[in-house]
């Protein structure tokens, strides 16, 4: 909107937008912006609120009044409303980064589709990092591209050596896991909606690529002849709630042993 903006401007045509995200806003410099702290999928606040979104639409207009052709960006200064029948049903517009099984078993197939999760979510995540000012990701001084690498190699033909020199494998694999995991999650906490901790839980662990090959780690850890791998694959890499799911046939816990 950001863009058109600019093209009917040119037109002669005054326009004035309303923005959900204000570093994009602030990059792309639209002619008259007004950011709202709301969350996304609700540029007036929450629905069936009259009075509260006339006020929203009064703010954006009253950008048109102000002297210059911009660029100007305006804070809407009010949170919306909470409305609890409305504000717990979730987002009006969800996200949802499920994907389909993964077919290929090969390595490389696998390191490719995980590769393509990660750049799909790391805007998300780098959203999250700035609007927190910090993130949790790092602990295996990996980034999330090679701490998947690393993962994935580790049911390979050819495992990669632990990510430092100093720490035996099966802690390198754990703090490489636990990156994933945090960068997943940050990621999460960006989109639209609130999901609980359990929705959240079972979004990384069965909908995602990422979890599928965590599955496949696991299996590959059980079957290990070293005990710290083992136990690694016993407690660490996959909660309770989703094995015992998979092992009572949860038809969402299904699917990551489907593929």
């Amino acid at each position: 909107m950001s863009a058109i903006g600019h093209y009917l401007e040119e037109e002669g045509i005054a326009t004035a937008l309303i923005s959900l995200v204000r570093e994009h806003t602030e990059v792309i410099r639209p002619p008259r912006a007004l950011w709202v702290p709301f969350m996304l999928g609700r540029p007036l606040g929450v629905p069936d609120d009259a009075p509260f979104q006339r006020k929203v639409l009064l703010a954006l207009l009253a950008l048109l009044e102000e002297p210059g052709g911009g660029p100007l960006l305006r804070d809407f200064d009010e949170d919306a409303p909470r409305v609890a029948n409305v504000e717990d049903s979730g987002a009006a517009c969800p996200v949802n980064f499920s994907r389909p099984p993964v077919q290929a078993q090969g390595e490389h197939a696998l390191t490719q589709a995980l590769r393509e999760e990660i750049a799909q979510l790391r805007p998300w995540f780098e959203l999250a990092r700035r609007k927190h000012g910090r993130s949790t990701v790092g602990v295996s001084g990996l980034t999330p591209e090679q701490a998947a690498e690393f993962v994935i190699s580790q049911i390979g033909e050819s495992p990669q050596p632990g990510c430092n020199p100093k720490i035996p494998l099966a802690k390198s694999l754990k703090l490489a896991c636990d990156d994933l995991r945090a960068f997943y999650e940050e990621a999460a906490s960006a989109q639209p909606g609130h999901l609980t901790a359990s929705a959240l839980e079972r979004w990384y662990y069965v909908d995602t690529v990422a979890g599928q090959v965590l599955h496949r780690l696991r299996d590959h850890c059980l079957a290990s002849d070293d005990n710290a791998m083992q136990l690694i694959g016993k407690l660490i890499l996959i909660p309770r709630s989703i094995v015992h799911g998979a092992m009572r046939g949860h038809p969402t816990a299904a699917k990551s042993d489907a593929s």
